[in-house]
């Protein structure tokens, strides 16, 4: 199954789907801006960083085609005009920037320091891709302008997202040892178990 969907990383896929969900609930609304602070980047980020580029995709993919037929996964609400609303142009990028993360940190490499710094990097990225559709889509659907759209869409974000960008690190550096993208989407794992047994000789 290299080039189908594995059930493994279909179950995975599901969880991190999930994860976005239930992360969508820890919500602090801001009273100048229609766009809430959520830990939902959190989950984008990870989803990237610890399922890889395919996997990650998918499994945020899911969240979004499933709100836009009308599942209410988004802080209880669904159906395509949530995606046409506010905060669509977030939701839209999701996926994406889970893609483009999995690709770039599965080619992080060197000493512990240079990965860290590397992944953090990436981390960041991967939320500023959110920030590109995100607030030019808020600027049109509010009516505002490109400068007032990043002040209500943009800024106030920046700090949380550093640190999500930080404990997303944290966390992939801890699970990505014994967790690899290989072995929870189970592609291509026995190949890499197998190289790390005869290095390990």
């Amino acid at each position: 199954m290299s080039a189908a969907l594995s059930l493994r990383g279909v179950a995975f896929s599901a969880l991190f789907a999930a994860l976005i969900v239930v992360f969508g609930y820890v919500s602090i609304p801001l009273g100048f801006t229609p766009v809430p602070i959520t830990l939902q980047t959190l989950a984008v980020l990870l989803a990237g960083g610890l399922l890889g580029p395919r996997y990650g995709f998918f499994s945020i993919m899911i969240v979004v085609v499933l709100t836009a037929v009308g599942f209410p996964l988004l802080q209880g609400k669904g159906g395509f005009a949530v995606l046409l609303g506010p905060t669509g142009g977030y939701v839209v990028m999701w996926p994406f920037a889970a893609l483009i993360i999995g690709l770039l940190v599965r080619k992080v490499k060197g000493n512990a320091w240079l990965q860290r710094l590397f992944i953090f990097l990436i981390m960041c990225l991967g939320s500023f891709l959110l920030y590109v559709t995100g607030v030019l889509w808020l600027g049109h659907v509010a009516g505002f302008t490109l400068s007032k759209a990043i002040v209500a869409g943009m800024y106030p974000y920046i700090p949380g997202d550093m640190i999500k960008a930080a404990a997303a690190t944290v966390i992939i550096l801890s699970l990505r040892q014994m967790f690899p993208p290989e072995r929870l989407t189970g592609h291509g794992y026995e190949a890499v178990r197998r190289r790390t047994d005869s290095i390990g000789k």
